[in-house]
């Protein structure tokens, strides 16, 4: 296995492409994966890593949108809802069911109507293979047990979980399987439109080395940044907007035992969840706070984590306190500003703008990770008309994304037969392999712990960290620890150092790296 060429060796500058996607997040991966499939030359720029801001920022949720019934937003969750369905399908590694508990507080909003909507939730999607809504006496039901005692009645019923930022990368990955190139760290510096096409001047953020290709379409997925890229780099006006709300979380040791999750309203009208986080931790979040500075500079107030405290306390009969918090991380969303005066209720459907008056753009404003790839399935769709390579139907629904060509019903047998492949690893760390690899963990997993390479904690292997490097566009540490997995949690900050120090050795032996990461051969495992 072998790395990945820094931009300025690999954008093919003699000829236009179809499209350049500019945004390296769950949006513009998708629309770069569908583009190309569809036969498409494309070409996707971020300026950082992958899922680097809103993508790795989400509750890490594959959901309908229970509370988005209640601003009438039916459209948007049968959607997703719909979406959760194929999402399922298609990446049965890294999104699964999970059950919520909706405990009923007689001070908010009625039982009657907690019922009705979770009815809706339930009906809306045709064909839906979770189990549904079912009422719970939370005095005698386990869920109960880390409730308080004024809490009586409750429900329970199905969303998904999602690894978010490794749905990113495998998407990234699969653009590239059917022809896409990605470039990370990669800035748009500008771009010049013209009748029949765009110039556009790239520059690696690394080296500071600029290169210029031509584009007959471009894409603007740059989510936070949507608005300055139209207006700054573009020079194209807009009459659509977007609004920055910024949603922050907090993970704190284990506060309840089980796999189920909890959905908690506020007396703000606010619901906030608690969820069963990387085997050892809670995970409460989010919040909604209007946000108006840099978007690349993002972190939870103190204010923040005191609310998302009180609120989980009004709840658990352990009490969760500021100081109990090991992680935190926030991200602003982009969301399409329809002029709500309450951030929570602006709108999380998407909008895709398409000016055509010269050579095309597309811009994304809004959005949300269940419906990315609707969303990327509706621009391909959009640019069809002035981009014929496109006009061929859809086929993202039913592909699985690398490592997940196996049905949901089936993981834990291909956890036992991945176990069995590699015995010398620990049940845990085996979990985590095919919980973030799929099949794709015997690329990684050797039969014996010999070929492992040096380790860095406890699971972390340099066989690993060489696939990310070599497949995964991984060129740090953080990138490795944070975004490609969660063991930046478990990791001292000696093995953190050593990591990185591992890392930039790998980077600079490559002499011959391979531009195309995500090609290795996909593994049928029988």
């Amino acid at each position: 296995m072998s790395s990945i060429h820094e931009v300025s060796s690999t954008v093919d500058s003699s000829m236009p492409y179809d499209l350049l996607v500019v945004g390296g997040g769950i949006n513009g991966c998708g629309i770069a994966r569908d583009a190309a499939g569809r036969g498409a030359s494309v070409l996707l720029v971020e300026q950082d890593d992958l899922a680097s801001h809103t993508s790795s920022a989400s509750t890490k949720l594959i959901h309908g949108g229970l509370r988005y019934l209640e601003y009438y937003e039916f459209r948007l969750v049968r959607e997703a809802l719909m979406e959760r369905e194929r999402l399922l399908k298609i990446a049965p590694h890294i999104i699964w069911p999970m059950r919520f508990v909706l405990p009923h507080s007689k001070m908010l909003r009625p039982a009657w109507l907690l019922r009705t909507g979770l009815f809706l939730y339930d009906h809306l999607c045709p064909n839906m293979t979770l189990p549904r809504t079912k009422a719970l006496n939370l005095r005698t039901a386990p869920a109960g047990k880390p409730l308080r005692s004024e809490y009586v009645r409750g429900f329970e019923y199905s969303d998904g979980w999602v690894q978010d930022s490794r749905l990113v990368v495998l998407n990234a990955m699969d653009a590239v399987r059917v022809g896409a190139k990605i470039e990370t760290r990669t800035r748009l510096v500008k771009a010049v439109r013209g009748p029949q096409g765009w110039t556009a001047t790239l520059e690696n953020t690394r080296t500071g080395e600029q290169s210029t290709v031509q584009a007959k379409a471009l894409v603007n997925a740059a989510g936070p940044w949507v608005a300055e890229l139209l207006k700054d780099r573009l020079n194209v006006p807009s009459r659509n907007r977007v609004r920055l709300v910024k949603g922050s979380h907090i993970v704190v040791p284990r506060v309840f035992e089980g796999a189920q999750a909890y959905i908690f309203q506020n007396p703000d009208k606010r619901i906030v969840f608690a969820i069963p986080y990387e085997q050892d931790f809670t995970l409460i979040g989010t919040t909604d706070v209007p946000w108006e500075q840099d978007p690349g500079h993002v972190e939870i107030s103190p204010d923040e984590i005191t609310y998302l405290c009180e609120s989980v306390n009004r709840y658990f009969t352990k009490t969760v306190r500021p100081e109990d918090v090991v992680w935190t991380y926030a991200g602003v969303r982009p969301l399409y500003d329809d002029n709500s005066g309450n951030a929570s209720a602006v709108t999380r459907d998407y909008v895709l703008d398409v000016d055509a008056t010269a050579a095309p753009i597309l811009s994304v404003f809004g959005g949300k990770i269940t419906t990315f790839r609707k969303l990327a399935e509706h621009a391909v769709e959009k640019l069809a008309p002035h981009l014929p390579v496109l006009r061929k139907p859809g086929w993202t629904d039913g592909t699985p994304l690398p490592g997940g060509e196996f049905a949901p019903k089936d993981f834990d047998a291909q956890l036992s037969r991945f176990r069995a492949h590699a015995p010398h690893l620990s049940e845990r760390t085996s979990w985590r392999l095919m919980r973030n690899y799929g099949l794709r963990a015997y690329i990684i997993a050797t039969s014996t712990p010999e070929g492992m390479g040096q380790m860095f904690g406890d699971t972390l292997s340099a066989r690993e960290v060489d696939y990310l490097i070599d497949n995964e566009w991984a060129r740090t540490a953080e990138d490795i620890l944070w975004r490609r997995s969660r063991l930046g949690l478990f990791v001292s900050d000696a093995d953190r150092a050593a990591l990185q120090t591992y890392v930039e050795g790998r980077l600079q032996g490559d002499a011959t790296p391979d531009s195309n990461p995500g090609q290795v051969a996909r593994q049928n495992v029988a």
